[in-house]
């Protein structure tokens, strides 16, 4: 397995654009191809989860063309039965919303994807489904991919879903639902998870032409007749996700402005940075972009289920603070692409932090001087990234399978390699 050691130490500088966000990307590609006009999308990011959603409009039919820096995706949704399965890696941006959408399409349709796909559960998606009349079967384990869909068209009706395993199920409903032919209400039960990432749905959505009511909380109706439309033009946000890492290393090693990155953003991990001026750092917001810069870090408690995603860095960045981190009501790292609660855990231990892992939390302090280890990744692209910010203390750091970032930021290492000033 191939390891990239990181020199140790060293201050950080730069500023610095994101690639566009992977789940605004694949969220806009498919609204863009429900729409009857052509729409044109820009800073759509590069990598491995959009390409599996680009395989599979392919697969299906759907037209998309390279226009420069732009990709051009054109209406109407009349996906054509493939011959073959639909592979989508473990992209769950890709898999989780081609359910729903397919599900309530006419055709038959198989979707795959790698091992670690198969043990990231998608019962509850189906099960809410199947409240519509969907005919949706397991061809491995119940409540896992594989699928086999029967897709119809579908009426509508009311739907109950859980709303604390992932708000990509939420959000993979409400994006199908103008395919019904009545109205649809979905219902959440319990808490919702990742209230954000079900807000930046609902944002684009009304980008594109359909808004939900919202008779309370946790009901939301998306009338018949709903249609999307397109706005002609779409620039995808900066990934604010992929922004944590950078404004973390400004944090703890010297002054980073990452420009895109904004107030009011449909992504709720900008919040990271209200996180990391929690901890001690310097914040200057601007116009479209932040500043980062170095400051005495102390350990914070926070509830992170709204940023479940740019909390992992905090993970990292706790051992370069005064006292204990406390990263709570993160359940739901342990249904990502791996479990990672118990993957952040472990590795931090191989660096000589000092860590308790909860079913939903981790407190984590720095312990003795970090130390050099060979972190494994574990085929996911945020372990490898959060433990970079690593190299900037006193010791060199080890990364497994660094290529493992292709999934969202293909060029992560050569971006953060850029902003060391001396390694």
């Amino acid at each position: 397995m191939e390891l990239l050691k990181l020199a140790a130490g060293g201050a950080v500088a730069g500023t610095l654009a994101m690639p566009g966000s992977k789940s605004l990307s694949n969220r806009a590609l498919l609204l863009s191809a429900f729409c009857r006009e052509p729409t044109l999308l820009s800073n759509v990011l590069d990598a491995d989860d959009i390409r599996y959603m680009r395989g599979a409009f392919k697969a299906l039919g759907v037209a998309v063309e390279d226009k420069g820096e732009r990709l051009s995706v054109t209406g109407p949704w009349q996906p054509k039965s493939p011959s073959e399965a639909i592979f989508l890696g473990n992209a769950g941006t890709a898999m989780r919303p081609l359910t729903a959408a397919l599900a309530l399409t006419p055709g038959t349709y198989q979707l795959t994807g790698e091992p670690r796909m198969y043990e990231r559960p998608i019962g509850d998606l189906v099960d809410a489904l199947r409240q519509l009349g969907a005919q949706i079967d397991y061809l491995g384990e119940e409540g896992y991919p594989p699928l086999n869909i029967q897709g119809k068209k579908l009426a509508g009706g009311v739907v109950n879903v859980r709303g604390d395993l992932s708000s990509q199920f939420l959000s993979a409903l409400l994006m199908a639902a103008p395919l019904c032919e009545g109205d649809v209400t979905l219902k959440v039960e319990g808490e919702l998870v990742s209230k954000p990432y079900v807000e930046l749905t609902l944002g684009l959505m009304a980008v594109f032409g359909v808004k939900a009511e919202r008779p309370d909380v946790n009901t939301f109706v998306i009338k018949a007749g709903s249609q999307y439309q397109s706005p002609g033009q779409y620039y995808v946000e900066g990934d604010a996700s992929s922004a944590s890492y950078f404004a973390a290393a400004g944090a703890i090693a010297g002054d980073v402005t990452i420009k895109g990155l904004f107030k009011g953003m449909l992504q709720g991990d900008v919040d990271f940075i209200d996180a990391l001026e929690d901890m001690g750092a310097e914040v200057e917001w601007g116009d479209h972009q932040v500043r980062i810069k170095k400051a005495a870090l102390k350990g914070i408690d926070i509830d992170a289920n709204a940023i479940p995603d740019a909390a992992m860095t905090l993970a990292t960045t706790a051992l370069f603070a005064e006292g204990q981190t406390v990263i709570r009501n993160i359940y739901n790292w342990r249904l990502k692409e791996t479990d990672r609660l118990h993957a952040m855990a472990t590795e931090l231990k191989k660096v000589g932090a000092e860590v308790e892992e909860g079913e939903d939390y981790i407190k984590v302090s720095r312990g003795s001087a970090i130390q050099y280890a060979e972190i494994a990744t574990y085929n996911d692209h945020r372990m490898a990234m959060c433990f970079a910010l690593l190299a900037l203390g006193e010791s060199p750091m080890g990364i497994l399978d660094p290529k493992c970032t292709a999934k969202t930021f293909p060029d992560f290492f050569n971006r953060f390699a850029a902003i060391r000033q001396s390694n």
